[in-house]
């Protein structure tokens, strides 16, 4: 049971005073990136919304959840990995004990960044060490896909690259790996080495060595990606780093959380076996997960003005995605509910422009229970120089091979809500209205 933010301070404060030998305490990864209604924002203060980035992650979406539907079906799955993850599960579950989250010690806290372009928060990146003598590299963070990957002797990469030769325990294999992403494809070879994050050290953990990237991935500022979903989808068929971790029994709660910042450089986080209530502004909402493959919650409804959009879809909590993405057909349905609202033909299909004078609230209803954003990350700026027109932070999919019941939620959502991925509790997702909403 949780108590008041005050209490959980107090009470958690005692306990890691008294016990501080006795248990790891969380670890925390800050990454650089009231719901009381906000005024509508004067569109002279507004930057001219680029479609350019936007249009990179729409090219993306299809081939990452491409299989979403046979994942979410029990197809394809990794069996040897779904098996872990039913015992790691299990194991939790059957200890059964009350949980009070540690308070977290600064030591471990890794500041890192938020990529900005304009009025969009683009990316949440930060270090990671890899091999022996440790070299670091950044990684984007992604909910929305199970693999942890880094170049490695690859010729397209503009970015830094891992130099295995200089690793004394790296192991490499002749094992293929390859993966699809938001923004970009990826191939090389599965490798093991020494894995380091926020003072967690992982021997041997497995991560796709790549020598092959997309052209999208050149134009980021990450040199790979830490993919914190189930190890049951992974390209590479193994437990990921967080589950080895949950395994291994470093961590003192099989749960990570994240603070995702709006338009500041530094001050997200992640934060790993623990859950920080100075990142939040009340208690803890849990919302059970369909399975263990994403994130996915069921997502009934999207409300809008108080008026809710009847819906009957997964959806995806992702990280690793900018905006948030519903099937065309209820896309149409929440912007009606706009008054002004209209298609953006301009930018491509999957586009709305809505008045800036207004300042909409929207809502997601998941598993029943309501959780707004914020009117400043719903905008996502001027439609045009001198426009009274703003762009929406809600995005169409087509039905042109996407999955007609996901609805994938990026970070234009994630930006209200610290959010807590728990592994116990037969897995389940869990909400608190961030510090953002002051």
């Amino acid at each position: 049971m949780f108590y008041s933010m005050f209490s959980s301070l107090l009470i958690s404060s005692a306990i890691v005073t008294a016990d501080v030998c006795a248990k790891p305490v969380g670890r925390v990864i800050p990454i650089a990136r009231s719901f009381r209604q906000r005024p509508p924002v004067h569109p002279y203060s507004l930057p001219i919304f680029d479609p350019d980035s936007v249009k990179r992650e729409l090219r993306g979406l299809w081939p990452k959840y491409r299989k979403a539907p046979m994942y979410l079906s029990g197809i394809e799955l990794g069996s040897g990995v779904d098996q872990f993850l039913d015992e790691i599960v299990a194991a939790e579950d059957e200890a059964n004990q009350p949980f009070i989250p540690p308070v977290l010690i600064s030591d471990h806290s890794m500041p890192l960044k938020d990529y900005i372009s304009g009025n969009l928060d683009l990316m949440y990146f930060g270090p990671v060490n890899f091999g022996t003598p440790a070299q670091k590299l950044t990684v984007d963070i992604d909910t929305g896909s199970s693999d942890l990957w880094i170049p490695v002797n690859c010729p397209e990469c503009v970015n830094k690259q891992f130099e295995d030769t200089k690793s004394s325990t790296c192991k490499n294999s002749d094992e293929n790996f390859s993966v699809y992403y938001g923004s970009g494809e990826v191939s090389g070879t599965l490798t093991q080495d020494v894995v380091s994050i926020a003072g967690l050290e992982v021997r041997d953990q497995f991560f796709g060595a790549v020598s092959q990237v997309s052209d999208d991935f050149n134009g980021l500022p990450n040199d790979g990606l830490l993919g914190l979903a189930f190890g049951a989808i992974s390209q590479s068929g193994k437990p990921t780093f967080f589950e080895t971790l949950i395994k291994r029994d470093m961590l003192p709660a099989p749960m990570f959380s994240i603070h995702l910042s709006r338009n500041q450089e530094s001050g997200s986080d992640v934060c790993f076996g623990c859950l920080d209530t100075f990142k939040t502004l009340g208690p803890v909402e849990w919302i059970p997960v369909l399975n263990k493959t994403y994130w996915c919650v069921s997502l009934d409804a999207v409300v809008v003005n108080s008026k809710p959009v009847r819906t009957d879809l997964t959806g995806i909590i992702d990280s690793g995605t900018t905006l948030i993405y519903l099937p065309a057909s209820y896309a149409d349905e929440v912007y009606a509910m706009i008054p002004g609202a209209k298609p953006a033909p301009q930018f491509g299909p999957e586009f709305y422009t809505y008045p800036c004078s207004t300042a909409p609230n929207v809502a997601f209803s998941f598993d029943g229970r309501r959780f707004s954003i914020s009117p400043l990350d719903f905008n996502l700026g001027l439609a045009a120089p001198n426009s009274s027109d703003c762009v929406g932070g809600v995005l169409s999919l087509g039905s042109d091979g996407f999955p007609p019941n996901l609805a994938i939620i990026g970070d234009v959502f994630l930006k209200s809500w610290y959010t807590t991925f728990d592994y116990s509790g037969g897995a389940r997702v869990g909400f608190s209205p961030s510090i953002n909403n002051r």
